[in-house]
C-alpha cells in the first residue's frame, strides 16, 4: 500500500510539473511579443505570429458604435520597427492562462507607455497555437481605454 501511495504522489507531482511548465512556456511565448516590441525588433516580432495569425483590436466610431478593426501583422511589424527603442512599453499581466494540447488561451490585461506616457489600458485575448518550433500567437484581439485603467 504504501508503495502505491508513493507511486501516485510521484505521478501526481509528474504531472504538475508538466501542467507548470506548459503554462509557463505560453507565458514566454506571449512575453516574446512585448520583448520584441519594447526593443522594435521587428523580425523578432513577426517570428512571435502562427502562419495566417490574425490581430484585431475592438473600437468605437464617433457615433460610439462598436466594431473591429483588423491589421496586419507585416504592418504592425513593420510600425514597430520604425519607432526607436524602448517608445513602446505594454505592461501586462496574466489573469488566466489555459492549455488543451495544442491550443492555449491567454487573458492579459495592460497598460501601455509611449515614450514613457502613459497612453491607454485594456486587455488583450490571446489564442495560441503549439507548432513544431514552439507556441505561436495565432489570434489577438483587444479593447482600449483611457479610463478605469488603475
Amino acid at each position: 500500500m504504501r508503495r502505491f501511495t508513493c507511486s501516485l504522489l510521484l505521478i501526481c507531482f509528474a504531472l504538475s510539473l508538466r501542467a507548470q511548465t506548459t503554462t509557463d512556456s505560453v507565458k514566454t511565448a506571449v512575453n516574446q511579443l512585448f520583448t520584441a516590441m519594447l526593443q522594435s525588433d521587428s523580425v523578432a516580432l513577426t517570428n512571435c505570429f502562427a502562419p495566417g495569425a490574425v490581430l484585431q483590436t475592438i473600437v468605437k466610431d464617433k457615433q460610439g458604435v462598436t466594431g473591429v478593426k483588423t491589421e496586419a501583422i507585416s504592418e504592425f511589424a513593420s510600425s514597430i520597427g520604425k519607432l526607436p527603442k524602448q517608445a513602446v512599453d505594454e505592461q501586462i499581466t496574466f489573469d488566466v492562462v489555459k492549455v488543451d494540447g495544442d491550443l492555449a488561451i491567454a487573458w492579459t490585461p495592460y497598460k501601455l507607455y509611449f515614450k514613457q506616457k502613459f497612453a491607454h489600458c485594456g486587455v488583450n485575448s490571446f489564442q495560441l497555437v503549439r507548432l513544431a518550433e514552439g507556441w505561436k500567437i495565432q489570434y489577438i484581439i483587444d479593447t482600449r481605454r483611457k479610463q478605469g485603467c488603475e
